[in-house]
């Protein structure tokens, strides 16, 4: 499934706002939605979720053996917000999470936790930013293309987006 959408427009106060959410996490991912008018490539609302993954480590080390430093999951109601928004008039269009430490790539967990036998669980775009104890360093913006999730855009740790 290639994905000819255009890209959505993140405008920088958007932005900022999920590195203030990865800021306020440092140590752990932060995660969440951004939503948009469902007839315009336009990103104008975040919606932050708590990441669950220290609780499915708490719950089953072996079955989730990452903490929310090096892994996010999203809780179940957010998941579901996330599958009835598609057909609605907002949908989400782009989830982010943040990186600890390690830059902001498509990681082959983050590879596995957005597709199904090779496809993606959703038409949307995955927003990776680069946290560190100083603050966020910028974001990469990924859409799946050509069989796999490719860097379609950066952006600074001001909020601007740069060339890739």
């Amino acid at each position: 499934m290639d994905d000819a959408r255009p890209l959505p427009q993140l405008p920088a106060e958007l932005l900022r706002a999920c590195y203030a959410e990865a800021v306020r996490c440092y140590p752990s991912e932060a995660c969440g939605l951004l939503l948009g008018p469902a007839d315009r490539p336009v990103c104008d609302e975040v919606r932050l979720c708590q990441n669950q993954q220290d609780r499915l480590h708490a719950q089953d080390p072996v079955a989730y053996p990452r903490t929310s430093r090096t892994a996010y999951s999203l809780p179940a109601h957010e998941v579901l917000f996330l599958e009835r928004s598609l057909g609605s008039e907002r949908p989400v269009k782009i989830v982010f999470h943040s990186h600890i430490d390690v830059g902001a790539y498509f990681s082959d967990e983050d590879r596995r936790a957005a597709t199904w036998q090779g496809e993606p669980l959703y038409p949307v775009d995955h927003l990776v930013l680069d946290a560190g104890p100083e603050g966020v360093r910028g974001a990469r913006l990924y859409r799946f293309r050509d069989g796999d999730f490719v860097e379609v855009a950066r952006y600074d740790a001001e909020g601007a987006r740069c060339e890739p």
